[in-house]
């Protein structure tokens, strides 16, 4: 009497696990004198500020956090010590995600005043696409992904946070969701204390969203598109 033997079922490939990278631009900081800040020491987080990055931390809670990581900027790691410490976590530095740099750096930057009316500063202004006044676009993504897939990796199946500045986030979301990557500063979607969420299946990066958990604390001429106010400028608020 012969027997045959049941054919083997093929192993269903396992479905990569979900990761998720916060972005998270820092609040708001206290700058008196209105400067463009850049990568300036010295510069914190102001009362309203922390009362954003609060509010993100409470946004965040119950969330899987795995891993917190920040700029070197003071700005940037005072916004993130709320959301580390309400999960438990050290805070990480991550010198990829500061903030570009800029020839105008420690220059006033407003509508009808300040930089743009010296021209010695308009030699800068010679190429948009690049850009001429400062790090280059594709230099910005380079980093922003490299630090994004690293903090991917620290936090595999999990969710990880890391607090930079609004047009290192902008450049790395345009360039995810393969748009141009010179653009209108006034239409970048990144307001004070917002979140721009990288999700990964494994490696790859399947969707990218955005959020603005203190939206109803941040000055209405600091929201994406508002027209500019002689005086309040919205360059410094990097």
């Amino acid at each position: 009497m012969s027997s045959s033997a049941t054919p083997a079922t093929p192993a269903t490939p396992a479905t990569p696990e979900l990761t998720v990278v916060h972005l998270v631009r820092h609040g708001e900081v206290h700058n008196p004198e209105g400067v463009l800040y850049g990568r300036r020491d010295g510069y914190h987080l102001s009362e309203l500020g922390r009362q954003m990055a609060d509010r993100v931390a409470e946004h965040l809670t119950g969330r899987d956090i795995a891993y917190v990581v920040s700029s070197p900027l003071e700005r940037a790691q005072e916004t993130a010590e709320p959301i580390a410490k309400v999960h438990g976590l050290d805070l990480a530095t991550d010198a990829r995600l500061l903030e570009a740099e800029n020839v105008f750096e420690g220059k006033t930057f407003g509508v009808g005043d300040g930089a743009l009316r010296k021209p010695g500063n308009w030699k800068h202004l010679t190429n948009p696409f690049k850009p001429s006044w400062g790090e280059p676009y594709v230099e910005q993504v380079v980093r922003m992904m490299s630090a994004l897939e690293a903090a991917r990796d620290a936090a595999r199946g999990r969710e990880a946070v890391a607090v930079s500045h609004q047009l290192p986030i902008w450049i790395v979301r345009s360039f995810a969701e393969k748009r141009r990557l010179w653009h209108d500063p006034r239409r970048r979607q990144c307001t004070l204390a917002s979140m721009t969420s990288f999700t990964f299946q494994g490696d790859k990066l399947v969707s990218v969203g955005y959020s603005e958990p203190a939206r109803d604390l941040v000055p209405a001429h600091l929201l994406a598109g508002a027209k500019p106010v002689k005086g309040a400028s919205k360059a410094f608020g990097a």
